[in-house]
């Protein structure tokens, strides 16, 4: 369930425009047809589980995983005992020799999210074995609308926007206030192209710190 004041506004407010509904439709006609993931109670988990008023930093993504279990609402991330995805495998790799901590020994990313950290997709839902399945419906005004809001409403958030389709976001970011670190797609396409020593997550707690913000915790 949604807590934070302005999420739960936010959600409402989108709710009634007819770009929703329409979505809405479609998406709960595809749950009735198809595999679609996250699992429906998951879809808005990312702003359950960081309250706006907690927000320090957002991870963007494209849309969540297609294989069965994995999806469940936070960007990236995939519940216990689900086959490590590649990209969760390079972003570990990352993490480790940037910050010099041990292996991850979960692929759940959930206590990132208690700390302020949103993983948010571009698009919320996707059909099984269908990537993108979901885009262009109507998904991406909804996120867009979310980023705008904190864009607005906050001051100091870091945006980590990793690969091409998170950086065309990069116009809804004033960076007179807020912080942003781009690099390729975590993706084993791109990494070796700039992902692997782009150091996100000291480079992340290096601007919290200066900024008097309590830095994330990365140990998983």
């Amino acid at each position: 369930m949604i807590t934070s004041p302005i999420w739960k506004n936010l959600v409402e407010t989108e709710a009634e425009k007819p770009y929703m509904k329409q979505l809405k439709k479609k998406i709960l006609d595809d749950y009735n047809t198809y595999a679609v993931y996250p699992p429906h109670t998951d879809i808005l988990k990312a702003l359950e589980l960081t309250p706006f008023e907690d927000l320090k930093v957002v991870i963007l993504g494209q849309d969540p995983y297609h294989g069965p279990g994995q999806a469940h609402g936070l960007s990236f991330s995939v519940l216990e005992g689900i086959k490590t995805p590649p990209s969760l495998r390079n972003i570990f790799q990352e993490l480790v020799t940037d910050l010099n901590v041990p292996v991850p020994t979960t692929t759940n990313l959930t206590s990132w999210a208690k700390q302020g950290v949103l993983l948010l997709n571009t698009t919320l839902t996707v059909i099984g074995g269908q990537p993108l399945s979901h885009a262009n419906l109507g998904w991406e005004t909804f996120t867009d609308e979310i980023l705008q809001t904190i864009n607005r409403e906050k001051e100091k958030v870091v945006f980590i926007l990793w690969g091409a389709h998170a950086q065309k976001k990069i116009r809804f970011i004033d960076q007179s206030k807020h912080f942003i670190i781009k690099s390729p797609h975590p993706s084993p396409l791109s990494s070796h192209r700039g992902f692997f020593g782009s150091k996100p997550f000291s480079g992340t707690n290096d601007y919290l710190i200066k900024n008097n913000v309590q830095p994330i915790d990365w140990r998983l």
